[in-house]
């Protein structure tokens, strides 16, 4: 598998992977809308075919890991993206490497600990609040879990 940095041509297919598997162009994290297609990103390819995706933004000495999306689940797509963006974020100066999820995601949060993630902070009902943004985000997620909260995790650089 190889890795590299997303490119412009690439753009409509970000679009088509966030409305596939996020419903919508857009994804809410501590009430700001990002569009995925406009930041910054790491792509793996397998041969010709794209396996995953990672966006970011840098902001300050913190780089946020807006989206993460491994297209082939098991086989290192996600680990060797997080990785490629620690990496990203100290070339750029940054000191902290920081993702949202939710409540109900059991496993991205067991993902993002065993990669050197922490739980950084609990925001309350703030997916409650992100459905004003984007109105696609579901009531009820995995396990049947009820989604309300913003899970905020991160990486010492």
């Amino acid at each position: 598998m190889e890795l590299r940095g997303l490119t412009d041509e690439e753009r409509d297919w970000v679009e088509q992977v966030m409305v596939e598997r996020w419903k919508a162009p857009t994804v809410v994290s501590r009430g700001r809308v990002h569009r995925p297609r406009e930041l910054a990103g790491l792509v793996v390819l397998d041969g010709e075919r794209r396996v995953g995706l990672l966006t970011y933004r840098v902001e300050g000495d913190s780089c946020e890991v807006v989206t993460l999306d491994a297209l082939v689940e098991g086989a290192g797509v996600g680990t060797m993206l997080l990785d490629a963006a620690a990496e990203a974020a100290r070339s750029a100066g940054c000191r902290r490497l920081w993702v949202i999820t939710t409540n109900d995601n059991v496993h991205a949060l067991r993902f993002y600990q065993r990669r050197g993630f922490a739980l950084a902070a609990l925001h309350r009902d703030a997916v409650t609040k992100a459905r004003r943004l984007k109105p696609e985000i579901s009531l009820v997620g995995e396990h049947g879990i009820p989604i309300r909260d913003e899970l905020e995790l991160e990486r010492l650089l």
